[in-house]
């Protein structure tokens, strides 16, 4: 009996297929573990989220640490994912001659709406086993923060973090590595029409 078996693609192979135009400009797309992963569009309050996650950050690290948003990382594991914002180690030319690799990363964030199941299990198995240190889903269906810190691997193999806390809305959280700074959630969340107008 024929056995299907699946194309999987190195981070070089990738970059050549976008090189030789197999993607358009418009496709969100991101490889995992050596698959090609399209990514759903994202949704007026993930949009609103990120932008005042990014902005937010960028004020209160300034020059000590580089924002990212929806920018591309590679991984060791034939991963270039795009987190939806990446804190990364600062350096003189921004990262001009590679995208960033784990030991550039500070915390990778994810908004979930749509993708938290996703978020939860793939990103998050992903980012564990490549040495992500400490990884946050800003979960907007549950309203709020989810935060993973010390990867590790389990008995059967399986990548996942020892710390998960959680951190509602009104609440803040501080950065990793950089203590003193306190975020304030309340700054992050998009409140509905009702909860603004009542």
């Amino acid at each position: 009996m024929l056995e299907v078996t699946r194309k999987r693609f190195t981070i070089d192979d990738y970059h050549r297929l976008g090189d030789l135009g197999f993607f358009a400009e418009s496709d969100r797309l991101e490889l995992i573990r050596g698959e090609i992963i399209q990514m759903p569009n994202k949704k007026p309050p993930h949009s609103v989220a990120n932008s005042r996650l990014v902005k937010r950050l960028i004020l209160m690290l300034g020059e000590q640490a580089i924002v990212r948003g929806q920018e591309p990382v590679i991984l060791p594991s034939d991963s270039e994912p795009l987190p939806d914002v990446a804190i990364l180690k600062a350096r003189q030319n921004e990262y001009l001659d590679s995208h960033p690799y784990p030991q550039d990363i500070i915390l990778l964030i994810e908004i979930s709406e749509t993708t938290l199941k996703y978020d939860r299990e793939t990103k998050l198995s992903l980012y564990a086993e490549d040495g992500i240190a400490d990884y946050w889903i800003v979960n907007l269906v549950d309203n709020y923060l989810e935060v993973y810190s010390e990867p590790y691997q389990n008995q059967t193999g399986e990548f996942s973090y020892r710390s998960r806390r959680i951190f509602l809305p009104n609440e803040t959280v501080a950065l990793p590595s950089f203590p003193d700074l306190l975020l304030d959630l309340s700054t992050i969340f998009p409140q509905s029409p009702d909860s603004i107008d009542s």
